[in-house]
């Protein structure tokens, strides 16, 4: 009975999504605002459909009800309670679900605190993203059903995939969802924007602050799966250059160029068509990525789909909405981006560094997809399989994303319009300073932290412009504060501080992120060590600064494993730290063998064993990483998330909205 309630929530929530887009495009078009209402009421209805199938889709798993065919086929009597709530989105179908949760819950999201927005404005808003529920509802209601029923049900499930059955699921997938189609609101604000033909200052206030919440939420999501990745595996890899990884990566760099673009357009009134360009290229990549995911091109730990069907289907969404988006772009952007005279600025002057910003995040993600999909393309046409993997994108990647941290530092201090570049150079010189001193004195006694430079004169030299980028981030940040608040009119230097805009804040904790984002990459590619043993009771095996002794092996019951789990002693200098317990667990109902990692992590250091296979004279495999720096990665990921929500935050946002909306009130009393 709950399957049939939720099934028949989604036909409702699909009707109601049409009448949606139908309302709000009509009555933004007629200027009728009873359409418009119907529109908006659609839209918190089809919200409520949507919870609505997805609790129920959760009430089965939990209830263990096989005779849902997603659930026979992704849980188990013996999964964990709190893992058969994540399998509601660990399938292709409860994935896809829960894309039309968020796609629901970002639309509410809209329709409710879009209370400021012209209502014409936010009608088309509404309409568009109605149109593209209605495409995904149809799309799972046709080809991937979470309800499916069958009979008579099997004794028990197949088991959710042992390397999901980790706390890492339960909070990865939603996150990149929420960023993932978070960009539909982006995209639903361009469209919005040429169809009314109005892209301003306020346009872009409106924008703004939904756009960069969507990246934070694809930000974190991206971290926690580099994590996942990481600590599940087993072999100590943090980023894979896995085309489904690239798949999520490639909106979050147009959306990155998207934001600073917003910036320029609501300031200066410049690269309006460039603005809704970006706007469409990064939800059109979140739909490739999803593409990538639900068709079935690709064999990924990330891949759901095997059905043909699914893959032309979603293929056809995918063409119609970016090549009607590109066709309204290519009709209506020329004469947005011409109705206001030319906006001067020179090349060293803000404007001109978040345009190299841009052209170089456009030309990092045009490269990512470039090398994603040349062997998918050269499979499809018959000509040949081949791998394109991390040698390609590292020697691509780093040569474009070098000058863009770089540049993230000069940019906060430059000057719209102009900026000469001897005063910058007098204003940053310090900055230089310090960051090329830090990193002599960083690089000289890196020995200390791990291994070799990178063992080969290029990997020294990419080392060291690593952490040279990272601490001139961290420097050129402070320098930054201190020559905003200069130019503050308080009494004391505390004062000008606190008076610093949420904005300006956001800026620089995101900024000095990347900034500990590089020192981690750098440190961790080129210092870590590997160290492989073949271990019995009582032996030991030397890792840099510490011992490592194999005290002895034990059988350990999981709820629904079995694992043998090794007690290893780590010493230094003599002195007992602490055990580390790596587990080889063997799932019965899968049949499979999974590799749990013990790990210590450390403020500059993570130690990490992997427990391998046993040998046939009785001893273990054990492979051992001292990986420098690593958690500064993910560090410095969430830092720039936390500054997104800051810039969030920012009260001329706040102060905005209030306005439009009395002003809104004020005019329709008049």
């Amino acid at each position: 009975m709950i399957g049939e309630l939720g099934h028949f929530a989604l036909w409702l929530a699909l009707a109601v999504s049409l009448v949606q887009s139908i309302g709000g495009l009509l009555g933004a078009a007629r200027a009728d605002m009873a359409w418009m209402r119907t529109g908006f009421n659609a839209a918190n209805a089809q919200f409520a459909l949507v919870v609505l199938a997805f609790v129920a889709l959760a009430t089965s798993f939990v209830g263990n009800d096989f005779t849902i065919v997603n659930v026979a086929n992704n849980s188990n009597t013996q999964l964990p309670t709190a893992y058969r709530i994540a399998a509601s989105w660990g399938s292709h179908e409860g994935s896809l679900l829960m894309w039309a949760l968020m796609l629901a819950g970002w639309t509410a999201a809209v329709n409710g605190l879009g209370g400021g927005l012209p209502p014409a404005f936010r009608a088309r808003v509404i309409g568009v993203l109605g149109l593209i529920a209605v495409g995904f509802l149809a799309f799972m209601l046709f080809t991937s059903n979470p309800f499916l029923r069958q009979f008579p049900p099997p004794p028990d499930g197949r088991d959710l995939n042992p390397l999901l059955q980790d706390p890492g699921m339960v909070i990865h997938p939603p996150m990149l969802y929420m960023g993932y189609v978070g960009f539909s609101v982006a995209f639903a604000f361009a469209i919005a924007a040429m169809l009314g033909g109005r892209v301003d200052a306020a346009w872009t206030r409106w924008a703004r602050p939904w756009t960069t919440a969507a990246w934070c939420f694809l930000t974190m999501g991206i971290a926690l799966g580099s994590a996942w990745a990481y600590y599940e595996l087993g072999w100590g890899g943090w980023w894979f250059w896995d085309p489904v990884e690239n798949a999520s990566f490639m909106p979050w760099l147009v959306g990155t160029a998207l934001i600073h673009s917003l910036i320029v357009t609501e300031r200066r009134g410049a690269f309006k068509a460039w603005t809704l360009l970006l706007a469409i290229a990064a939800f059109s990549l979140s739909l490739l990525g999803t593409f990538l995911v639900r068709s079935g091109v690709l064999t990924s730990v990330h891949a759901f789909a095997t059905d043909p069907t699914r893959g032309v289907f979603i293929l056809g969404f995918l063409v119609a909405v970016v090549g009607s988006s590109l066709v309204l772009f290519a009709i209506r952007g020329p004469g947005i981006a011409g109705n206001l005279a030319p906006v001067a600025f020179r090349g060293s002057s803000r404007e001109g560094y978040l345009l190299a910003n841009n052209v170089l995040m456009a030309t990092a993600a045009g490269s990512v997809l470039l090398g994603t999909m040349y062997p998918l393309v050269l499979d499809t046409l018959g000509l040949g399989k081949i791998s394109v993997g991390p040698p390609y994108f590292e020697a691509v990647f780093f040569p474009v994303m070098a000058p863009a941290a770089f540049l993230m530092g000069v940019g906060p201090i430059a000057r719209w319009r102009d900026a000469p570049v001897p005063e910058l150079a007098k204003r940053l010189k310090w900055a230089f300073a310090v960051a090329v001193l830090a990193t002599i004195g960083f690089v000289s006694t890196s020995g200390r932290f791990g291994g070799t430079q990178g063992g080969t004169t290029l990997g020294a030299i990419a080392f060291a412009t690593g952490i040279f980028l990272g601490l001139w981030l961290l420097v050129a940040s402070v320098v930054a504060v201190i020559d905003r608040a200069s130019q503050v009119k308080a009494p004391t230097w505390p004062a000008r501080i606190r008076a610093l805009p949420g904005g300006f804040w956001g800026m620089i904790v995101a900024h000095a992120g990347v900034g500990v984002f590089c020192i981690g990459v750098a440190g961790v590619k080129t210092l870590d060590i590997e160290v492989d043993a073949a271990l019995g009771p009582g032996q030991t095996v030397k890792v840099r600064d510490y011992e490592l002794r194999l005290l002895d092996m034990q059988e350990i019951a999981g709820p629904n494993y079995r694992a043998a789990q090794a007690r290893i002693q780590v010493s230094k200098d003599g002195r007992v730290l602490f055990d580390l317990l790596p587990e080889k667990r063997f799932y019965s109902t899968t049949q499979s063998v999974m590799t749990e990692a013990a790990i210590d992590s450390g403020f500059t250091r993570d130690l990490y064993v992997s427990l391998g296979e046993q040998l046939p004279d009785g001893r273990w495999t054990v492979k051992t990483w001292v990986k420098p720096f690593v958690d500064w990665i993910w560090a410095g990921c969430f830092m720039m998330a936390i500054g997104g929500f800051v810039a969030i935050s920012d009260r001329r946002y706040r102060t905005a909205r209030a306005a439009e909306s009395a002003s809104r009130r004020v005019g329709a009393a008049a």
